[in-house]
């Protein structure tokens, strides 16, 4: 029913909060990871590269000094220590785990010592340096993990007051947010927006939008009001002077003094009203709302469509046409007996309208009702068109406005009662109201 409130959108008015929570989750963890593997690169860099630079260094550096004096020492500092083989000499005399070294750099596993060693010949001998890993470890963590730490706290301290100061600004637009979340569309109460009702931080484009929601609502609130005392006045003073003209042609016809040319014209008057409170009746329905006027209700289909077939049977006059009702299921529905009195009288007029004989039936089925007729029928491009409004194709402009099946098509989307027509031409036109859901009765 479009009288209904819209639901409140999905994660209710906190949905811009908690996108900006994620992105700033998301941003954090992509600016840590990009720093902690900038950080690991930067040892690796210091590990693989600085270091074997730096020993390589101090390898040149030994085998300058011993060109110079043949009894230099070899490296031994806190961090290194070098080791000389000279020619000849066996290697037993080194560490175990520098023994079975060839010529290179080595990175030695921790169960081996861990150490980053060099090896290199030259004219004294077989030099080995030996770079301790712990120490490697410990200027990693001093020189890398270390500012990492405090890098990343100052980054968390940052994003966490980004946040806050965003979460402040939007907070005016969540404000706004939740009191429009509640508006009745049937009446916007659009009063907490007023320019004297707004808080302190909403200002600026919030503000403005504020206001032109305000101005907004009224407006809404003044279009329904008039449509309300439209549909009102008009229910009442467009209904009365009909009933008059009825009753009059009524007393017209009750005259037996009448000629038969004036008999068939109050006739004539006679069912033109009759059309013209249907179409009223049509149009006012279409109209309100669901709670101006047009309540919803249980009630028998099958009722309904009798009712409308006795109200439209004058209108065969002296056709040889059986119209007729037949009851396969007696079901009932909830919703507006009126609209779907509407509807069927709406399909049933147009059928006896244009069939000249044969039959027109109502049948009701156990979730649909159908309206069956024997007249000129309609070609493909007829039905595509059927339902538009001022529509008339072929025989059909003789006679209507071409709104009928408008309106049928109108009501049934509104309580979602399906209606699609299949017609063959020369044959008759079946119309198909469908029930989502119905309820079944016992005869």
């Amino acid at each position: 029913m479009t009288g209904a409130a819209p639901a409140p959108p999905p994660g209710g008015v906190s949905g811009i909060r908690r996108k900006i929570w994620v992105a700033f989750i998301l941003q954090v963890a992509a600016i840590s990871f990009a720093t902690v593997l900038g950080v690991y690169g930067a040892s690796a860099v210091l590990k693989d590269v600085l270091i074997q630079r730096a020993l390589i260094d101090e390898a040149g550096h030994f085998w300058d000094r011993l060109a110079l004096d043949a009894n230099a020492s070899v490296p031994d500092t806190y961090n290194m220590r070098g080791y000389l083989v000279p020619p000849g000499e066996e290697k037993e005399r080194l560490p175990e785990h520098l023994q079975d070294l060839d010529i290179g750099y080595h990175n030695l596993p921790h169960a081996l010592g861990g150490a980053l060693v060099l090896v290199e010949s030259g004219p004294g001998g077989r030099l080995f340096l030996e770079f301790k890993q712990e120490q490697v470890a410990k200027l990693a963590f001093y020189f890398g993990f270390v500012p990492l730490a405090i890098v990343l706290v100052v980054i968390y301290v940052i994003a966490w007051f980004t946040y806050r100061l965003s979460k402040r600004a939007v907070s005016p637009i969540i404000w706004l947010a939740s009191e429009v979340s509640r508006w009745d569309p049937k009446s916007p109460n659009s009063a907490a927006l007023s320019p004297e009702s707004l808080p302190l931080d909403v200002e600026g484009e919030v503000a403005v939008l504020a206001n032109a929601l305000h101005e907004l609502g009224e407006r809404v609130g003044q279009f329904v009001e008039r449509e309300r005392n439209f549909t009102r006045d008009a229910s009442h003073e467009l209904r009365t002077p009909l009933t008059v003209i009825q009753m009059a042609c009524d007393l017209l016809l009750a005259d037996c003094h009448l000629d038969e040319p004036t008999a068939r014209s109050v006739t004539r008057i006679k069912g033109a009203t009759r059309d013209m409170a249907a179409l009223i009746e049509a149009f006012l329905i279409l109209a309100r709302e669901g709670d101006t006027g047009l309540p919803e209700e249980d009630f028998v289909a099958n009722d309904v469509a009798a009712e409308e077939v006795e109200k439209i049977r004058p209108l065969l006059a002296d056709k040889p046409v059986e119209l007729d009702v037949r009851h396969e299921a007696i079901f009932a529905l909830h919703g507006s007996s009126r609209a779907l009195g509407v509807i069927i009288a709406n399909l049933v007029r147009n059928a006896c309208l244009y069939t000249e004989e044969g039959h027109v039936w109502v049948i009701v089925s156990p979730d649909r009702i159908v309206v069956e007729d024997t007249g000129p029928g309609m070609s493909r491009e007829e039905l595509e068109r059927i339902f538009e409004p001022f529509f008339r194709g072929g025989e059909r402009k003789r006679d209507g406005h071409g709104i009928g099946l408008s309106i049928v098509r109108r009501l049934s989307t509104r309580f979602g009662w399906p209606v699609h027509l299949e017609s063959t031409p020369g044959q008759g036109t079946r119309a198909i109201i469908e029930f989502p859901k119905t309820r079944l009765l016992e005869e």
